[in-house]
């Protein structure tokens, strides 16, 4: 019970104050981070929304929701996917590059001083370890 109250309590505090500190410094969220991020590690700054949605664990109507929101913000744009002429691509703009270069130093400071700094190296390669296998296990669970 330690470990899983532990567990709980101090990730959700840690992703508010994160969150909280990308907002009150740079104007986004963590949820916008984390898409700003995945669609710029994309060798084209594109992710299909399917994909965008799996990769940061969120419904295709959130997400489309998010989307639009940050689209009006001009950090991302989309389009329809050439391929099939059916998927819709999100885009990272030139404006949200820029928005997640000025967020970043901010967000790895943040995980830094709250999360690495106050492990050791053993206790960072068991929750490494812990982590792997809690999504091993996700990954093996049957469908419902």
């Amino acid at each position: 019970m330690r470990a899983w109250r532990g567990f709980i309590e101090g990730s959700q505090r840690l992703m508010e104050v994160l969150n909280r500190e990308l907002q009150s410094l740079h104007g986004i969220s963590l949820a916008d981070y984390r898409i700003l991020v995945m669609l710029s590690e994309s060798p084209d700054g594109s992710v299909r929304m399917s994909e965008l949605a799996d990769g940061i664990l969120s419904s295709r109507s959130r997400l489309t929701h998010q989307i639009r929101r940050m689209e009006s913000e001009d950090l991302v744009s989309r389009s329809t996917c050439v391929e099939d002429g059916r998927g819709v691509l999100a885009f990272i703009t030139p404006f949200g590059r820029q928005k997640l270069a000025e967020a970043a130093p901010t967000h790895v400071r943040g995980v830094r001083s709250y999360l690495i700094d106050q492990l050791d190296d053993n206790e960072l390669a068991a929750v490494a370890s812990v982590f792997e296998k809690v999504d091993a296990a996700l990954d093996a669970r049957p469908t419902v």
